[in-house]
């Protein structure tokens, strides 16, 4: 396998493993730990218990997936700068999650918010996308700059 595909493999596989970790994160955390929330509020619990399982299987398969293609790429040390872009594509891939749940979820099919109960949920819908921008600026500081020579 070329270097080139392995990198490819890692950067892809890096930034699925982050996109799925951070909404496995999210289904944990947000949905049964602290339970502010459903993937489907509007419902019967029986039902928003349906949509978290449906949604822990995606993100499940996405996990895998984003294992499987860092399996496929190797050693990230064998790359060059292999480690920060594993990083800094994770970081970014689970800041894009942030951003497309809390985007389409939260505000455009409004299906539900981060902590409905709260007595200001916009707050804890916005610190949610400022989540995402975060960690996306993260692995962006993290990842080697293509312009520049790599070492």
């Amino acid at each position: 396998m070329t270097i080139q595909t392995r990198t490819k493999l890692l950067t892809i596989g890096s930034f699925i493993l982050g996109f799925g970790f951070l909404g496995a994160l999210d289904g944990i955390i947000f949905h049964q730990i602290l339970q502010w929330h459903s993937v489907i509020m509007e419902t019967d619990r029986t039902s928003q218990i349906v949509s978290d399982g449906i949604f822990h299987l995606a993100t499940t398969l996405t996990l895998v997936l984003g294992g499987i293609l860092l399996w496929l790429a190797g050693k990230p040390t064998d790359l060059s700068n292999g480690v920060r872009k594993l990083v800094g594509y994770f970081m970014i891939g689970g800041g894009t999650f942030n951003l497309i749940e809390g985007i389409i979820n939260h505000h455009i099919l409004a299906i539900h918010r981060v902590r409905p109960a709260a007595d200001n949920p916009l707050a804890y819908d916005l610190a949610f996308l400022a989540s995402g921008i975060v960690l996306i600026v993260i692995g962006l500081l993290l990842k080697p700059n293509k312009w520049k020579k790599e070492a």
